[in-house]
């Protein structure tokens, strides 16, 4: 079964010149120690290590908030460590981090979410973390923590281009210096403070929400907080979390949920990613807005600190 969880990839920043300089015993020592205490970090944070592969380290948490917070806990407590380390022995961390959905078997954990992290640890430079939009919109505001907008970037593997983001976590970084996404309050202030409420209509009926009543799951289940009844919907296919200010829908379906913003004719395609909801618009579950007779709800948003640009 695929579990939403959030892959974290770390690994050595320029461990092959460290050989060189080493020979392989001292730098296989070095190596060693390092990636232990990136897993005991991880561990200590709430992640679980799946394996280790070399100088590197693959990790999942069960939330992004949780996993943002822990690798930038991770690179501050590193960045002091290696003032104290010989200049030879001084190894960089870098960091790729995506969400998505992962299949756990026997231990080992597959999706593309997996492949993502990977990719994105390849190209971060040293010191750094890059991250899905994906991750950066379910984990919100961070402690010390801001995001640099890198723009839509082409990843191997991926046929159509990622909007990423580099997670800013260095103490001495000035948070106005950095592009920050447009649906992205400063991490100043405090994630939840700003009360918010989303209304949904179905069939007549309507239903409201608060922030504080987030997570809010809509599904085909019985116990799901918005209950559709309708084949083509998944048990539990979409949930809506209240991050940073702002509500954001994740598409946890078979096949797919359709997002149309009023005043839009483009709607927003989510399988297995997310998005934040904003104003008013439709959701269609399942099949898209071209089918009459898909599962469509109306929402309408009120009360957040989210603006888009």
């Amino acid at each position: 079964m695929s579990v939403l969880s959030t892959v974290v990839f770390a690994d050595i920043s320029g461990s092959t010149s460290l050989y060189e300089t080493l020979g392989n015993e001292r730098a296989t020592e070095a190596v060693t120690q390092v990636t232990q205490w990136i897993g005991e970090t991880i561990e200590t944070h709430g992640g679980r290590v799946v394996k280790k592969l070399g100088d590197g380290v693959l990790a999942i948490f069960g939330d992004a908030s949780g996993a943002v917070s822990a690798i930038s806990s991770m690179l501050r407590h590193h960045q002091d460590r290696l003032h104290r380390w010989p200049l030879p022995l001084r190894m960089d961390i870098r960091v790729g981090v995506a969400s998505g959905e992962v299949v756990d078997v026997g231990g080992d954990c597959y999706g593309d979410a997996v492949n993502v992290a990977s990719r994105l640890c390849e190209r971060a430079g040293p010191s750094e973390i890059w991250a899905t939009e994906t991750a950066v919109l379910l984990a919100g505001a961070a402690p010390d923590v801001w995001y640099r907008k890198l723009g839509m970037m082409e990843i191997r593997g991926k046929a159509e281009l990622l909007m990423l983001y580099q997670v800013e976590w260095r103490e001495n970084e000035e948070p106005d210096s950095l592009t920050m996404q447009a649906a992205l309050v400063s991490s100043f202030a405090p994630a939840d403070s700003i009360l918010g409420q989303i209304q949904f209509s179905w069939h007549g009926a309507d239903m409201s929400f608060t922030s504080s009543d987030a997570p809010v799951h809509i599904g085909r289940a019985t116990h799901a907080q918005l209950c559709i009844n309708d084949p083509r919907v998944s048990r539990l296919h979409a949930r809506i979390d209240w991050r940073n200010s702002g509500f954001v829908l994740t598409d946890m379906s078979s096949f797919g949920t359709w997002v149309r913003f009023d005043g839009s004719d483009s709607p927003v395609r989510l399988r297995r990613d997310a998005c934040i909801l904003h104003g008013t618009g439709q959701i269609a579950l399942g099949v898209s807005f071209s089918e009459p007779s898909a599962p469509v709800m109306q929402f309408h948003v009120a009360g957040t600190n989210v603006h888009l640009g």
